[in-house]
């Protein structure tokens, strides 16, 4: 008999961390699944932390970039399946954006294929996610309104 698939929820957070190059703005992407999908960097919120610190903490992890929290950008959700458990996990992750500080993309940790900067038009075409892509887009039109 197949046994039905058990469900959890899991809670992460993660940032879009921008810099002003030239006059044109730029963010960190990182890349997964052996380079073949491009996305935010993002982390579950460790017990103890809030979803402000683990943000700082995975965009540090996974881009080797230190960031500023300048607001908040919203949250996204979506399912997937943990084969090994036989369990769906509703995932919510909270993004905020981020003032460049500090760092070099070249020290991402091992979880990430790898990371770089990418100007902000072109890190839109790029993401592999919609989910993603939702969230850059309100971090241009937030960015769009400081620059005014």
């Amino acid at each position: 008999m197949i046994r039905p698939a058990a469900l959890k929820t899991q809670t992460s957070s993660g940032g879009v961390i921008y810099r002003n190059v030239d006059g044109s703005l730029e963010i960190a992407l990182v890349s997964v699944k052996g380079g073949t999908a491009w996305c935010l960097p993002k982390g579950v919120v460790d017990h103890g932390e809030t979803p402000e610190m683990a943000a700082v903490r995975e965009v540090r992890e996974e881009t080797g970039l230190n960031g500023r929290i300048i607001g908040r950008l919203g949250d996204i959700s979506y399912w997937y399946y943990i084969r090994e458990e036989n369990t769906k996990c509703r995932k919510t992750v909270s993004f905020y954006l981020m003032d460049y500080v500090s760092g070099d993309t070249a020290d991402h940790d091992a979880e990430v294929d790898g990371a770089a900067w990418y100007p902000l038009e072109t890190a839109l075409e790029t993401v592999t996610y919609r989910g993603d892509r939702s969230i850059i887009e309100k971090a241009k039109e937030l960015l769009g309104e400081m620059r005014t």
